[in-house]
């Protein structure tokens, strides 16, 4: 692959808002030709990437459904004749604290935010491989690194890096890299009606703001392209230091000129 393809394909979960179609529109420009998927209509996004010369369409997928994700896929095959990168977006997140998460609640989440990686590696891997290899990139967070306090989406994101350093061992084989990226506090819907949560997370983070999700995209970008050709099984945090240094941030600011 280079890192301005002309004749790749990539599938994109998620696509039709948020980080998910901020992936879209960028691999687009970059050359990539790209699938679009969500249970949403990705369609506004797909006009106006073929509006800025770009080439892509969209695809109705339930992540959960494993079928759907063979059918797409057999599409995918049929309208391109190959795949190269797979980018694992579609997410949902609870901030419900551990003893207010309903099972019901617990069973979504795991779902969209496992299953749905899992079954897609599995649709896409072997048309990865009859395409000559490609690059997976699961979309994790920062709550899948630390004791983060809604057990449904920290488990499922702790679970994800799993996911990912088993997929990378069994598709290397295939010429399949497998990497997860981390963002920390995002300027995303995710956020929407949460102003409390996200000021005191943001005192918290050394960059002192959050990330924008074109600062995720090209991190997904760099694993999707050549200039990441021997990274597999890896993390990589979009964070702003928040998991490195965010503890000791806070600190030293609420104590400063008590040191």
């Amino acid at each position: 692959m280079s890192d301005h393809p002309t004749d790749r394909v990539v599938l994109v979960t998620g696509a039709a808002g948020g980080m998910g179609a901020q992936h879209a529109r960028t691999l687009a420009a970059d050359g990539w030709s790209v699938v679009l998927a969500d249970v949403a209509d990705a369609t506004p996004v797909v006009e106006q990437i073929l509006a800025d010369g770009g080439r892509a369409s969209a695809v109705e997928l339930d992540v959960t459904d494993p079928a759907r994700w063979e059918s797409v896929v057999a599409g995918v095959r049929t309208t391109y004749g190959a795949l190269h990168g797979l980018v694992n977006n579609a997410g949902v997140s609870r901030r419900l604290r551990f003893m207010d998460t309903t099972h019901d609640v617990w069973r979504q989440v795991m779902a969209i935010n496992l299953d749905g990686p899992f079954f897609g590696i599995q649709a896409c891997a072997p048309l990865m491989r009859d395409s000559g290899g490609g690059s997976i990139v699961n979309i994790s967070s920062i709550a899948g690194q630390i004791g983060y306090f809604s057990p449904s989406y920290s488990t499922s994101k702790w679970a994800l890096r799993g996911l990912t350093k088993s997929a990378a061992g069994e598709l290397a084989g295939w010429g399949i890299r497998v990497n997860s990226v981390h963002p920390g506090l995002v300027g995303t819907p995710l956020l929407s009606g949460s102003d409390g949560f996200v000021t005191s997370a943001v005192a918290s983070i050394p960059f002192g703001r959050m990330g924008r999700p074109d600062e995720v995209t090209a991190v997904v970008a760099f694993l999707l392209g050549e200039g990441s050709s021997y990274m597999s099984g890896g993390e990589l945090n979009v964070d702003g230091a928040l998991v490195s240094n965010g503890t000791y941030h806070r600190i030293l600011t609420e104590m400063e000129g008590d040191l």
